[in-house]
């Protein structure tokens, strides 16, 4: 995803620890999120569920698979 685009998670490749994790910051399959901005050299990720924003690391980040909304 580039910054500012939104889309639904679709799926989260991970153990039980990162989706137990993912689901306290509201990240769970079918929540729409937006990504805000990311670091350079693999910092992290900004993202935004509802209308909280949350920042992941980018191994935690690389996990979470979107299908991204098509723009009009």
């Amino acid at each position: 995803m580039n910054p500012e685009e939104s889309g639904s998670v679709y799926e989260i490749k991970g153990g039980q620890g990162l989706i137990n994790r993912l689901n306290a910051l509201g990240i769970i399959t079918g929540k729409k999120i937006t990504k805000i901005d990311s670091m350079l050299m693999r910092g992290p990720t900004t993202v935004q569920v509802n209308r909280t924003k949350v920042a992941i690391g980018f191994g935690m980040a690389g996990k979470i698979f979107v299908e991204v909304d098509k723009r009009t």
